[in-house]
Parts: C-alpha cells; sequence; structure tokens
C-alpha cells in the first residue's frame, strides 16, 4: 500500500532521480519543484486530501488535464509554461513506472497527454538608440547607480542570461590584455565571453569599490548577498522608467533582462558577425535556436529583397473546370 502513496515517488524523484540519476542543473530543480507545488496545492483546494496523503490514482490523467486547464485559464500561464509543467511530470511518471509497476495504466494515460501547440512570435529586442538610452540611466553619484550601471553593461556586453549574471563571482572575470568572462550555462555547458576595453574599465573600478570586505558576488545587493532575478527584472524596469522622457520609443516595449541578451545577439549579427559565433558567444546548445535572430532583423530581410527583382507581367490565376476542383478552390 505504501507504494501506491505518491510522496515517497516525489521524494526519490527530486532526491536521487533529478540529483544524482540525472544530474540536473539547480535551476531546471528549481522549476520541477515549482511544478509540485502548484499541482500539490490545486489538488488540495480542489479534492480536501493532503499531498502527503495523496495516492497514485488520485493524478490520473483527467486530474493532470484540469489542472494543466487551470494553469491557462486561472493562473494565467502561457502555453509554454504549461508544456514545461507537462514535461515535469512526464518525467516524474517515468520513474513512477519503473518504481511502481502496478501503475502502468495512470502512467500511460498521463505519458499519452500530448504538448500543446504555441504561437511562434518575433522575438523582442532594443535598438543600439535605446540601449544607449538605458545605459545613461543610473545614478553613477550613488554606490546603486554604479552597481547598476556595471550590471547592465555586462548583461548587454555578454549576452549573458539573467541567471548567469546574478550568480557571477569576481573570479570569473580575467582581466588582462583582453579581458573576457567565464560563464556556466544551460547544460553546464562552458564558455568564455570577451568584454570591451570600456566595460573592462567599469568592472575593475567596481570590483576596487567593493573590497576584499564584501563576499565573492560581482553584483551583490545592499546587504552583500547575490542580486535576485526579480532584483534584476526590477532594476531593468526602474532603468527603463527613468529612459522614456530621452527614448519614447521604449515605453512600448516590455523589457526583461533576457530581451538584453536578444538585443545583444541582434546587434552583433547587424554588425556581420556569423550565425555560429553568436551561438558560441551565447552558448546556445543547438545552432538552430540562433536562427530565430535571422528572423527578426527586418532590415537584413529587406536588403535581401533589394537584391532580387520583381517579375513583370501579371500571374494567370487558376480556372477550375471540376465541381469537385472547384469545392477545393473554394475552402
Amino acid at each position: 500500500m505504501h507504494s501506491h502513496v505518491i510522496a515517497p515517488h516525489v521524494q526519490a524523484f527530486f532526491a536521487e532521480y533529478l540529483c544524482h540519476q540525472r544530474r540536473l542543473s539547480p535551476h531546471t530543480i528549481v522549476s520541477c519543484r515549482d511544478t509540485f507545488r502548484v499541482l500539490l496545492t490545486f489538488l488540495r483546494d480542489h479534492t480536501g486530501v493532503e499531498p502527503s496523503a495523496l495516492r497514485i490514482a488520485d493524478v490520473d490523467a483527467p486530474v493532470v488535464l484540469r489542472f494543466l486547464s487551470y494553469l491557462e485559464q486561472e493562473r494565467g500561464n502561457s502555453v509554454r509554461s504549461r508544456n514545461i509543467r507537462l514535461s515535469a511530470l512526464r518525467s516524474f511518471f517515468r520513474l513512477v513506472a519503473l518504481r511502481n509497476p502496478d501503475s502502468i495504466g495512470v502512467v500511460t494515460r498521463v505519458l499519452a497527454i500530448p504538448m500543446k501547440r504555441e504561437d511562434r512570435k518575433l522575438i523582442a529586442y532594443l535598438t543600439r538608440t535605446e540601449m544607449q538610452a538605458l545605459l545613461a540611466t543610473p545614478d553613477t553619484s550613488k554606490w546603486s547607480g554604479r552597481r547598476d550601471y556595471a550590471l547592465l553593461l555586462t548583461l548587454y556586453n555578454s549576452g549573458a542570461r539573467v541567471s548567469e549574471v546574478t550568480t557571477l563571482k569576481r573570479e570569473q572575470v580575467c582581466f588582462g590584455a583582453s579581458t573576457f568572462l567565464q560563464l556556466t550555462g544551460k547544460g553546464r555547458k562552458e564558455r568564455t565571453v570577451p568584454l570591451w576595453t570600456d566595460t573592462a574599465q567599469v568592472l575593475k573600478a567596481w570590483f576596487e569599490e567593493l573590497g576584499d570586505d564584501v563576499g565573492p558576488m560581482a553584483f551583490p545587493n545592499a546587504r552583500g548577498k547575490a542580486l535576485s532575478r526579480e532584483g534584476v527584472d526590477y532594476l531593468l524596469k526602474q532603468a527603463v522608467q527613468r529612459a522614456i522622457p530621452a527614448c519614447p520609443s521604449l515605453a512600448t516595449k516590455n523589457i526583461t533582462p533576457h530581451v538584453v541578451r536578444h538585443s545583444t545577439a541582434l546587434h552583433l549579427l547587424q554588425a556581420g558577425v556569423d550565425i555560429a559565433t553568436i551561438a558560441l558567444w551565447l552558448g546556445h546548445e543547438s545552432i538552430e535556436t540562433t536562427h530565430v535572430y535571422l528572423q527578426a532583423d527586418l532590415a537584413m530581410q529587406e536588403k535581401a529583397l533589394e537584391k532580387l527583382d520583381p517579375l513583370e507581367g501579371g500571374w494567370k490565376r487558376f480556372q477550375a473546370d471540376d465541381p469537385l476542383l472547384a469545392f477545393l478552390n473554394s475552402l
């Protein structure tokens, strides 16, 4: 009977499977943890059963489908977030099938739930003018302003993910004839990213100001601890609000730290850097991920169109000469 209770399987999923067998990154484990937090709370609110008393049969496919609908309709999650939650549950139920073969029926039905197709929108990015307006907003007469300027400049120069910047330590910045960052991204993929001379000088002065009394973090908060993802998002939104009077186009954009990363990639592409180098710069696992920037750069597409002369003359439209063909043509 104990094997039919879900709690031991959840504990094994996180303590053994994700950490030791899969050796997933802390960020992935946190994402899976959040999935189960929301799921178990949803089940308790709708069934009255405490999470520790839930059985595997209580999380059958119809229940999971109601949970996924709840994510989209009540919590307002995107299709992408919905699919991420479902992916975590699929991984969990595969482990359940190994630990408790009697539950194979429930597992099979949950694994049969399909991923939902999502709209693929063009990526958002900032122009060089907009990025310069953002970098001009921090008040460098204050400690927090000097930190924010160094952080935003590093974020833009490196194209790093916000998680890579918030966990960046001073020892990961290598000064010398050419200054560069040592970053570890998704999939524990290590990479080095060169820095402009101006960025190197700003970081060197900032680290000297921090001194040895503060912890090892490159961009600490007021208590000397690492900035949170929410903290970086907050200071960026504050910079946007201050920059709007000088650059009104910023008011029409939803700017996040990842938009700054997209901007770095687009600006490299517009400067003539090849797509393979940009993929290495950003730490993409596959170059196909980087191809989205080719779709977003309208200026490059317009230049390509200019090289193609328009065809002369008109086109003869298809005329159906059969009732079935006419029906198909009307669809």
